[in-house]
């Protein structure tokens, strides 16, 4: 494992996705996507969660490799690639979500094979590269603790204290599971959101971002993304993975929602809609005399 690994300088659009969570139909229609946008897998950018929910850990790990796309280590491959006995998501002892874990995480960890975990063991813990001149960091939770959540309310002041210790103008978040951009004191936070499982707005929609250099700064979009979320569940079904995680594709609704903060759990049901960001060249910089 290396704990930096650094692409270096993009000056076309980059395509940021989290969570595939074993959804191999999710992850597919995502690779689809890309190609239409004319973006290449070497600007694809995972930030961790490959395996988790969904009915298809190996499938989906083979093909994000196969592609070749960078992908940060999330709790997940941390827990899976180092044989931990739990998904180290950072849910409460004994809630729903933790409970359903037990499930899903030993179905993943009896189904992949000793090559994808030594791949989620090798992943790095951040990835580093600079677009149109920002200096970006791509981490899965926070940069010390990887199952951190930072949600749309985290204070704005936690947020920043994170991106000054990514050592970067921009951090690149997952884990939350829920689209948002937030420019914080002229620094920026943004989370592409999920392909695995929808943002909990009572629509199966998943997430994906695309960032696009322009003259005037970086502008950040957030997309939704349509795909064949009945056979994913049918597959979830099929395997006897927990019916609550299946029935959420279509519903578009978390089984629970105990680790968000209280601003954020009123959003459910809400269809999302987050519109696009421009973080400006100079935003969060000195003027120079």
């Amino acid at each position: 494992m290396t704990d930096v690994l650094d692409l270096g300088a993009f000056d076309e659009p980059v395509l940021v996705f989290g969570g595939p969570y074993g959804n191999l139909q999710a992850t597919r229609a995502l690779l689809d996507e890309a190609a239409r946008r004319g973006i290449a897998p070497s600007r694809l950018l995972c930030t961790g969660d490959v395996v988790a929910y969904c009915a298809d850990p190996q499938a989906t790990v083979d093909l994000i490799r196969e592609a070749g796309i960078a992908v940060v280590m999330g709790n997940c491959e941390e827990s899976l690639g180092s044989g931990t006995e739990d998904c180290g998501c950072g849910f409460a002892a004994g809630s729903s979500c933790d409970l359903l874990s037990a499930q899903w995480f030993a179905y993943a960890g009896r189904t992949l094979d000793d090559g994808a975990k030594a791949w989620m063991q090798g992943l790095p813990r951040r990835i580093a590269f600079t677009l149109a001149g920002r200096r970006l960091a791509a981490i899965h939770g926070g940069v010390e603790r990887i199952n951190r959540y930072v949600f749309p309310a985290t204070p704005a002041a936690d947020k920043a204290a994170e991106i000054a210790r990514a050592g970067a103008e921009g951090v690149i978040g997952g884990h939350c599971g829920l689209p948002f951009t937030e420019i914080v004191e002229g620094r920026l936070w943004h989370n592409a959101g999920a392909i695995g499982l929808p943002a909990n707005d009572g629509t199966p929609r998943v997430w994906y971002s695309t960032l696009s250099p322009s003259d005037d700064g970086i502008a950040f979009a957030h997309h939704a993304l349509a795909y064949d979320h009945e056979t994913a569940a049918a597959a979830m079904r099929d395997r006897g993975l927990p019916a609550a995680y299946a029935e959420s594709l279509g519903t578009g609704l978390w089984p629970a929602d105990d680790v968000m903060p209280e601003a954020d759990r009123r959003t459910r049901g809400r269809p999302l809609a987050p519109a696009p960001v421009l973080w400006r060249h100079d935003a969060g910089r000195r003027k120079r005399a």
